[in-house]
């Protein structure tokens, strides 16, 4: 019985001949009952009845040789592996090096034979090769689309939209920077003529290959910002902020893997996680339910408003403390008095007033002649005056805020702290007082 050899062309990769230690040439004899490991002799030895322990002359055996056709009769199977093997070695393009090392067949007949069954073979059509081809013939090359409007965003050159919309200029649909934006720099000096050599116009067409491939990784990166909308940054912040805390910790982790998943299956797989997320927690309070004995919604309804009722009586001692370490200060206990008031009525309280008890207030900074005071209004000359902030640093602190609120969609009070190195009651009063007048919004 013939069977296709099991080992490469080389005869270095077969295991020796038994008998006389020789390099195995096909076609050769395997013993069907011998093994593991495969008992294997040459001819010479099959022929002269060698005999090795266990194995006996008379066993049964098979003829291993690759000389049959397999998807050409013209080529045998030894053929075929040897054309896979050089051009596993001398890489794909290279038939004259591939016709070398085979030996056996031209140049021409190499590279239509890899055309024809390993290329554009139907057999081979659901490949991942082929559908990575075609998907590139289908997907030509094109300019990220902006949302159509009568008059698209011209940001300036560094501005804070700019660098939003990752310097994209929606007007001439194309970004200020390309990514590896030099890389045209490589072709700036080359020419071609008809007295090059041919050594010469291989490097020159080589360096033109590593220009394209290039491009491609350049229109890779601008696919992936058009497909995931990362253009329009603040709306994409957006969205992800409407999912809960543990929800956006997953998309921040699985960030780095939306290039690969795709914009669909990416947010497909972020919604169900947030689903899955949303029925844990409802499970685990209907299992709070459960175990306080409720069995119906109306009674669940009383027992969260109670429930609420308890918190808000374990809180009351923390504010009665409170109360008591204001008392010394009449001055502060007032300020408390009006704050909680605010806060009764629903309203936005003032400034939050720390107990000054045994110290006296220090006087309010004058603004006079201090660079910057020209550029605030009134409310933030008596900020500035309260909290003793000199103009130019309080627009400093309030720049670093209000950039810092636009690129987040939002800012917290320890956000806030960690961009301000200051005292952190003067950075509260900064952030609640920004608030209040709209500057910022809180995450």
């Amino acid at each position: 019985m013939d069977h296709l050899g099991q080992f490469g062309n080389d005869p270095c990769d077969k295991p020796p001949c038994r008998g006389c230690s020789s390099y195995l040439v096909e076609p050769y004899i395997k013993c069907a009952e011998c093994g593991p490991p495969p008992f294997l002799l040459c001819l010479q030895c099959f022929a002269r009845g060698f005999e090795y322990k266990k194995h006996q002359s008379d066993h049964s055996y098979e003829i291993m040789t690759s000389d049959f056709p397999v998807l050409d009769p013209s080529w045998t199977a030894k053929e075929e592996m040897a054309l896979l093997e050089a051009v596993m070695d001398c890489g794909f393009g290279n038939w004259q090096d591939v016709a070398n090392q085979m030996r056996t067949k031209s140049k021409d007949d190499c590279e239509k034979h890899y055309m024809k069954h390993f290329i554009n073979n139907p057999l081979f059509a659901s490949t991942l090769l082929n559908s990575k081809h075609t998907e590139e013939r289908k997907k030509a090359e094109r300019a990220i689309p902006f949302q159509p409007s009568d008059d698209p965003p011209r940001p300036t050159f560094d501005s804070l939209l700019s660098r939003d919309m990752a310097g994209y200029m929606p007007a001439r649909a194309d970004f200020v920077e390309e990514f590896d934006n030099y890389a045209e720099w490589d072709l700036r000096d080359i020419d071609f003529i008809e007295d090059d050599s041919d050594v010469l116009h291989a490097l020159k067409i080589a360096v033109v290959d590593i220009y394209l491939s290039r491009l491609k990784e350049r229109q890779r990166r601008k696919k992936i910002i058009r497909d995931h909308g990362l253009i329009n940054l603040r709306k994409f912040q957006i969205l992800e902020r409407r999912y809960p805390k543990e929800v956006q910790d997953l998309y921040e982790a699985m960030r780095s893997f939306a290039r690969i998943l795709g914009p669909f299956e990416h947010d497909k797989f972020i919604e169900g996680y947030a689903r899955e997320f949303e029925l844990r927690k409802e499970i685990k309070q209907l299992q709070e339910y459960r175990a306080a004995g409720i069995k119906t919604f109306h009674s669940a309804r009383i027992y969260d408003r109670l429930k609420k009722s308890r918190e808000e009586e374990r809180l009351k001692p923390k504010m009665l403390d409170e109360v008591l370490q204001l008392i010394p200060d009449s001055n502060a206990c007032q300020q408390w008095l009006n704050r909680q008031a605010a806060i009764d009525a629903g309203l936005n309280p003032a400034l939050p007033l720390a107990s000054n008890s045994g110290r006296r207030n220090a006087p309010p900074l004058n603004l006079t002649g201090l660079p910057g005071t020209e550029k605030l209004n009134e409310k933030e000359k008596e900020l500035c005056q309260v909290v003793r902030l000199v103009p130019s640093a309080y627009l400093e602190y309030k720049a670093a805020l209000v950039s810092e609120c636009s690129k987040q969609g939002g800012l917290r009070l320890a956000q806030a702290r960690a961009l301000i190195k200051i005292d952190v009651n003067k950075t509260r009063k900064i952030y609640d007082f920004l608030i209040r007048e709209g500057y910022i919004n809180k995450a």
